[in-house]
């Protein structure tokens, strides 16, 4: 199985690391109330700057002059917008960590170190998981985080909404870092289910949607009727070449849940249509191999007439009644074993029989021969045998036979001789 350990196959967000997931800080000049004027001088000089880089570094003046300013929290808001906007992530991340220092539960400082956090762990899978759980840390601060005593209600509810995704999907990512695919799908959800379904068909949300529907297959026992439809939807509104490659998965798990293709185009109509499943979303799954089984035995009246192959299936993959309903009718019959030589020496050979067994090139049967071969046949040679069914075993498969011989030679015809004429 392969590992998606981040959505390799995409690029669906529609924002860099160096552009701000969400509003960061605001200019608040005019708002706070400084007595020193030259404070108060330093203070407007410093957010009046246009340019990101000359505002950090005014912000970074003032900060080592007033250390105690009141406005120390909002400055370094400031601060951390001004070096993202500078395309300066290791000192916007610095800059957030001063500020949770003296807030930490400030949720743009968290947010904003999550994200960032994130994305360089998706730039470096060799050194990623440690950056992710940190990310995943500050982003359980973030989910948590009580609205501030100097924030409106409305405010910190905007805010909230914003940042809330990136918490969810952090924690996701880091889940399935660690192979904890349950707790993974748990916050995908929790993540897409506070954005709207219009905002899950780009971005984010939209390689979330992927990483959900890939989750899930790879959780223990799979759930792949969920998988096939987040796939499905995923690849609905994937640019490409990521829709065709996720659109592939997609029908691969469908074929192996379904049984065939049949029926897929719907599926992909209906995820399209709806983030989450409709009630009614149904995949008809197909047959299991007992199943299967159960139907051939039912339905042939002689089972010694069916293929060597189909024969090992149904040991193999039957009921211990429809196994034993076969085995009562081949033990101690003679039969001819075409196969393909596995393994040999002069009192046994081990043959691939069925096609699976031929192509993975692994013997599924073992004659024990009635007398020492005088020529031992080669591996990869064709092999006509007979031999009488003897024992078996499920898993592996393994059909044994005895008195393993080979065909007898076909007689010779005598050739006719024209008749005689004698002179008289």
């Amino acid at each position: 199985m392969k590992k998606f350990f981040f959505a390799s196959l995409l690029a669906l967000a529609s924002t860099s690391l160096c552009a701000a997931p969400f509003a960061l800080a605001q200019d608040t000049t005019g708002q706070v109330t400084i007595k020193d004027p030259a404070e108060y001088n330093a203070y407007t000089n410093a957010v009046g700057q246009s340019d990101p880089k000359a505002k950090a570094a005014a912000i970074e003046s003032f900060l080592t002059t007033y250390p105690q300013s009141v406005v120390k929290s909002d400055m370094l808001e400031q601060l951390m917008a001004a070096y993202q906007a500078g395309g300066d992530l290791n000192k916007t991340v610095d800059a957030a960590g001063r500020l949770l220092q003296i807030d930490a539960n400030n949720l743009r400082a968290l947010a904003l170190t999550v994200y960032i956090k994130k994305a360089q762990a998706a730039q470096n899978p060799a050194g990623a998981q440690p950056l992710l759980d940190e990310a995943a840390a500050l982003a359980q601060r973030g989910v948590t985080a009580a609205k501030p005593a100097n924030m409106s209600a409305a405010d910190f509810d905007k805010l909230k909404k914003a940042t809330t995704p990136i918490f969810h999907s952090a924690i996701a990512t880091d889940d399935v870092g660690k192979k904890d695919f349950a707790g993974a799908v748990a916050e995908f959800h929790a993540e897409l289910d506070s954005v709207t379904p219009e905002q899950t068909t780009s971005g984010p949300p939209l390689n979330d949607t992927y990483m959900l529907g890939s989750a899930y297959v790879q959780m223990e026992p799979k759930d792949l009727m969920n998988a096939i439809w987040y796939l499905a939807r995923a690849a609905a509104y994937a640019p490409e070449p990521a829709k065709s490659q996720i659109d592939a998965q997609a029908k691969y798990w469908y074929n192996r849940f379904h049984g065939g293709a049949d029926g897929y185009e719907a599926i992909q109509a209906m995820a399209k249509a709806s983030l989450a499943p409709t009630a009614d979303y149904k995949i008809t799954p197909a047959p299991s191999p007992q199943d299967v089984v159960a139907k051939i035995v039912a339905e042939t009246p002689d089972l010694k007439t069916l293929a060597l192959s189909d024969k090992e299936f149904i040991l193999a993959n039957g009921k211990k009644e429809d196994a034993d309903k076969l085995w009562g009718q081949l033990k101690d019959v003679t039969t001819k074993i075409p196969g393909v030589v596995i393994a040999a020496t002069a009192t046994q050979l081990q043959l691939a029989v069925s096609e699976d067994a031929k192509t993975s090139k692994v013997a599924d049967f073992t004659v024990n021969m009635k007398a020492p071969l005088t020529k031992v046949p080669v591996v990869g040679a064709n092999a006509d045998l007979i031999a009488t069914f003897d024992s078996y075993t499920a898993a592996p498969p393994m059909i044994v036979l005895k008195d393993g011989e080979l065909p007898a030679a076909p007689a010779r015809k005598a050739t006719p001789h024209a008749p005689v004429r004698h002179k008289k």
